[in-house]
């Protein structure tokens, strides 16, 4: 690879890192490179936001096992096939198998014996019986005399049978899984020979992010010892840093505060020498 001409289109082996834009992405990114296509995480690794130093590491072990470490503490960690998408599935859903005839995925039924009571059908409303049809009222030119509906008092609704558990209940069918015929292991998932050179991609919309201390090592200790010596170091002074300038801020406004509610109260205070204007 020549570095002179190296741009965002140049093939990589492993692409780690934080990548926020915006409010709506701030993630670790790992991308790894398996025959010459690229598989993103399918998790989301949420990374540190705020403005102080901090170290990010990726181990890939032989084993398949991975772990993404921010400031030598696990963030995320699980087995490279899944959590990437580089094989086919181990299982697939049976296409032949089909829900036996006897199923019953119905949680409650109505109850069988339940019956409706005799008495229970009633209409929903009835004739007033307090009123009477007008003396004066001539069918022949009024029409038919009827009297007002009003709600039935012995109305009771419509009749539902109670509802009782499923006897014969046998859960939610789910189609079973078979073997995927097109999936084949492939143990050497974790390797990548030639790992000789580091790009950074930076793209800021605020200036002031700063990288360093890149290590490229087959020792996970020595990698978390050096982490702690280099980035541990740094942070630690940032942190008295940031504890003093709180603790100046801090007396500085609690001097303040009382000054300012002094100052409200001679403002509130009425000059004696100026009079009342109606």
């Amino acid at each position: 690879m020549n570095q002179e001409t190296m741009n965002e289109d140049t093939r990589y082996y492993i692409m780690f890192g934080p990548d926020i834009c915006g409010e709506d992405k701030k993630i670790v990114q790992v991308i790894f490179n398996y025959k010459d296509d690229y598989y993103m995480i399918n998790k989301d690794i949420k990374c540190e936001t705020d403005d102080f130093t901090h170290l990010y590491t990726l181990i890939v072990r032989p084993d398949l096992t991975y772990e993404v470490k921010i400031d030598n503490y696990v963030a995320e960690a699980g087995h490279l096939e899944e959590h990437w998408d580089f094989l086919p599935p181990r299982k697939i859903i049976d296409p032949d198998a089909q829900k036996p005839d006897y199923w019953d995925e119905r949680e409650t039924i109505e109850d069988p014996m339940d019956k409706k009571p005799d008495d229970w059908d009633h209409p929903e409303r009835i004739p007033d019986p307090n009123f009477e049809k007008p003396d004066d009222w001539d069918e022949e030119m009024d029409g038919e005399w009827a009297p007002p509906l009003i709600p039935n008092p012995a109305y009771k609704g419509i009749w539902k049978p109670r509802i009782i558990k499923n006897p014969y209940y046998n859960g939610i069918w789910v189609q079973p899984e078979i073997d995927n015929p097109e999936y084949t292991p492939d143990p050497s998932l974790y390797k990548y020979f030639n790992i000789s050179v580091i790009g950074l991609e930076i793209l800021q919309g605020k200036s002031g992010t700063i990288f360093d201390n890149f290590l490229i090592t087959n020792d996970e200790k020595y990698a978390e010892d050096a982490g702690n010596e280099m980035w541990g170091a740094t942070y630690e002074r940032e942190w008295k840093k940031r504890w003093k300038q709180d603790t100046v801020y801090k007396n500085i406004n609690e001097k303040e505060e009382p000054k300012r509610k002094e100052d409200k109260k001679e403002k509130k205070k009425k000059d004696p020498n100026v009079k009342d204007e109606l």
